[in-house]
């Protein structure tokens, strides 16, 4: 990609009612545009980024077993009546509307009730299970606060999965290998040894769940670390009960903020119940099936991201998840031999597979380089007069700031 194509535009400030600084970089980046409070559309730059943490996420949930469908937005204010979920003193996030022929309507904020629907038309026998699906979607909730940027949004991308299994036994077996997935997909972005499985409350789902926390001072969330264990409590059930069933004594926990990244659920039979999903098992006895609910923000994670890593100069992203792995910056100036050089090696690079945005813009150096560390590809190659006279390339890690020199061929190479 040409940067001088590519449909963006760096800031250098942000709009003055954004706090977040995840949101402050990514607007100045161009990597994002805020609508309003909450709500934020994805440029091109941060719709790469959403699209490479799918892929990550993509990856880890059909290799235990999902298969991916998507689901639609609008709900039925009748189906969510029948699990009590409906009503605003149970659920209050919801964005609901009338339609012309005045039924009542909602707006995805989870989608447990649709899916599980969805379900008694395809599950009937005990042949038919397990059975995982997950999705991709724009989920819609009406948060009373939205002042944390992309990682608290009215309107945000979330993967949901659920599970459907015959009993208790294979429900704990996928939920267990959801966990291992989670913690896969944390360390591939980066976010590995700041990301905790935590033991928290179910709110609107269940009694208790399982909360994926990343610590980090932009966090809304407290929870109680054990860094030997690799485990945390979140503050809300932070009890001597729940201590003794991890295990754990209080005084070899740490405080830390944090932000939720992921959460799974179990169900266990009642969604079932409540919406008449049952399968005949092999001696034909009708019994329900089991639930299981597993989330990840994607857009949230995205923010996440932002906040554990950018420094002073900017947005510092992982390879995994960045846009472009290199940042090719010319310093032609008037030079024709410079610009053609570069312009040669971006072809090559091109040619040879490597993901590069090419910075072949008409302006000055020091905007040139500013802008680099401000949209934080992981790596810089530089090419100026230097490069003519030497045959070196500048290669810049924009984590680091660690600087290398090295050969047309070495770089192609590498």
């Amino acid at each position: 990609m040409r940067q001088s194509s590519l449909f963006t535009k760096t800031r250098r400030e942000a709009p003055k009612d954004e706090l977040a600084k995840n949101a402050q970089l990514l607007i100045r980046a161009g990597y994002v545009h805020k609508e309003m409070a909450g709500v934020y559309a994805y440029l091109p730059l941060g719709l790469k980024v959403v699209e490479r943490i799918k892929a990550i996420v993509r990856e880890e949930m059909e290799a235990i077993g999902g298969n991916e469908l998507l689901m639609t937005s609008l709900q039925s204010k009748e189906l969510w009546e029948k699990t009590d979920r409906w009503d605003d003193k149970n659920v209050d996030v919801w964005f609901k509307s009338v339609l012309k022929n005045g039924s009542e309507v909602g707006f995805g904020w989870s989608h447990e009730e649709p899916i599980t629907e969805l379900m008694t038309e395809y599950l009937a026998s005990y042949r038919d299970l397990p059975a995982y699906v997950y999705q991709f979607q724009t989920k819609l909730r009406n948060e009373l606060r939205a002042k944390s940027g992309i990682m608290r949004g009215r309107e945000f991308v979330m993967k949901d999965m659920y599970s459907y299994t015959t009993d208790e036994e294979a429900h704990l077996k996928f939920y267990n290998a959801a966990i291992q997935a989670y913690h896969n997909v944390f360390m591939h972005v980066g976010l590995g040894e700041l990301t905790y499985l935590t033991f928290a409350s179910g709110g609107a789902f269940t009694q208790f769940s399982h909360e994926f926390q990343t610590v980090s001072e932009a966090g809304e969330d407290t929870i109680y670390v054990h860094k030997k264990k690799r485990l945390a409590v979140n503050k809300e059930v932070l009890t001597p009960e729940v201590l003794e069933k991890l295990d754990v004594k209080r005084e070899e926990l740490v405080e830390e903020k944090a932000i939720e990244v992921g959460n799974i659920f179990s169900f266990g039979s009642i969604k079932s119940e409540q919406l008449g999903l049952k399968y005949k098992d092999e001696e034909g006895t009708e019994k329900p099936v089991i639930l299981g609910s597993y989330g990840i923000g994607i857009t949230r994670l995205m923010g996440t991201i932002v906040e554990s890593f950018a420094d002073e100069k900017g947005i510092v992203w992982p390879e995994a998840v960045a846009p472009f792995a290199y940042h090719l910056v010319s310093l032609a100036g008037n030079n024709g031999d410079v610009a053609a050089y570069a312009e040669s090696l971006y072809e090559e690079l091109t040619d040879a597979g490597k993901s590069v945005l090419y910075d072949d813009r008409d302006v000055r150096a020091g905007e040139k380089f500013a802008d680099s560390d401000l949209m934080g590809l992981p790596w810089r190659i530089v090419v100026g007069k230097d490069t003519l006279s030497s045959g070196q390339l500048e290669l810049v890690h924009r984590k680091t700031g660690e600087t290398t020199h090295l050969t047309r061929s070495e770089l192609l190479a590498r």
